[in-house]
């Protein structure tokens, strides 16, 4: 992180951690942010779920909620991003102040219960993208709150979007839509994933679906979501979305609601994931999420079981300048420790997380 990086994320410190985030995509936008192109080696590209990406390092959803800043983002050193999560409808989301810096934890609590413009807003936006980028772009789909089927939303969601994506995840873990979370459970979440691949089968290409569950799960409820994965051929499952634990922060907004991410998850995420490469045998890919703010935290997740990581809270205590340094970072410790690629190290470390 260079000096002009660091001035300017003390400047947006100083300012309402929404607002704050609002003004980093208009930055962004207005190309004021500088971006480092294309990262990538031998060692580092590879192909995840059918698709070609530069590096295994990807933005998680949440960042780019309304896919404004696409374009952007895929020249700042991802090897794949995903934007949402979007609802059928648009809708304001939770009352605020519903995003909270815990500086003290390099960490952050939000609540923000799925606000976004909706799905024709985003889709406009995406249809507009530069397909010829070999950046792979998804879609984080996402249920109104006061839908009378969630279910539902998720398949409408891909049928309006799915044109203009390389993936879609559904997104069954966010802890700020009540009840959301009670779609994992086997029935529920069976039904759904039927529902979506469905939707899937009358687009004109395959995509593969991703499906992101929560960290806050038993041995016994991952065991479950590992077996519906299976049967129902999901392409991979996202470990993990936010918690709703507390335990071990310093920070004075600690106690507020809603999920926490950051370091402090990074630890219970992992052993999620090295979980769900164990219950699968190592058959079912798998996304790492999850407190990740350094190459040495990518490379723990991928020797836990992840083909690819995704990162976000990260960002706004390092910047985007994060996004390179964790993607060469990767590449010296995988040559160091003699991988010839990245998929050569997948699950190597898994057993130290059970």
């Amino acid at each position: 992180m260079n000096i002009v990086e660091k001035l300017a994320i003390k400047a947006l410190h100083q300012v309402d951690p929404e607002r704050s985030h609002a003004l980093s995509i208009m930055a962004l936008r207005a190309g004021v942010v500088p971006l480092v192109g294309d990262v990538t080696s031998e060692r580092l590209r590879t192909n995840f779920c059918g698709m070609d990406m530069l590096n295994p390092v990807g933005l998680a959803a949440g960042y780019d909620k309304n896919a404004q800043a696409v374009a952007q983002l895929c020249q700042a050193g991802f090897g794949f991003i995903e934007v949402g999560a979007i609802t059928p409808r648009a809708q304001p989301g939770n009352p605020k102040p519903r995003l909270f810096r815990l500086t003290d934890d390099k960490a952050v609590i939000n609540r923000f219960g799925f606000n976004n413009e909706g799905m024709e807003a985003a889709n406009a936006r995406l249809a507009r993208r530069d397909r010829r980028r070999p950046v792979p772009v998804g879609l984080n789909l996402g249920a109104n709150k006061d839908s009378d089927d969630r279910a539902a939303d998720f398949a409408k969601v891909l049928e309006f979007c799915g044109p203009n994506l390389d993936f879609a995840t559904v997104n069954v873990s966010s802890p700020n839509t009540e009840k959301l979370r009670d779609l994992q459970g086997a029935d529920a979440l069976r039904g759904l994933l039927k529902g979506v691949q469905d939707v899937r089968g009358g687009l004109e290409k395959y995509i593969p679906i991703f499906l992101k569950i929560a960290p806050d799960l038993s041995d016994d409820e991952l065991a479950e979501i590992v077996d519906v994965a299976l049967e129902v051929n999901i392409d991979a499952v996202i470990a993990t979305n936010t918690t709703l634990s507390r335990e071990g922060l310093k920070s004075a907004h600690k106690s507020e609601m809603g999920g926490l991410s950051g370091p402090p998850l990074f630890e219970k995420s992992t052993r999620v994931l090295a979980k769900l490469s164990q219950l699968s045998d190592g058959k079912l890919p798998l996304v790492g999420v999850g407190g990740i703010a350094s190459a040495e935290d990518a490379y723990a997740k991928i020797r836990a079981g992840a083909s690819v990581v995704q990162l976000y809270s990260a960002l706004a205590y390092h910047g985007l300048s994060l996004v390179e340094e964790i993607a060469r970072g990767l590449d010296d410790l995988l040559a160091r420790d003699g991988f010839d690629h990245v998929s050569d190290a997948v699950g190597t470390g898994r057993e130290a997380w059970l």
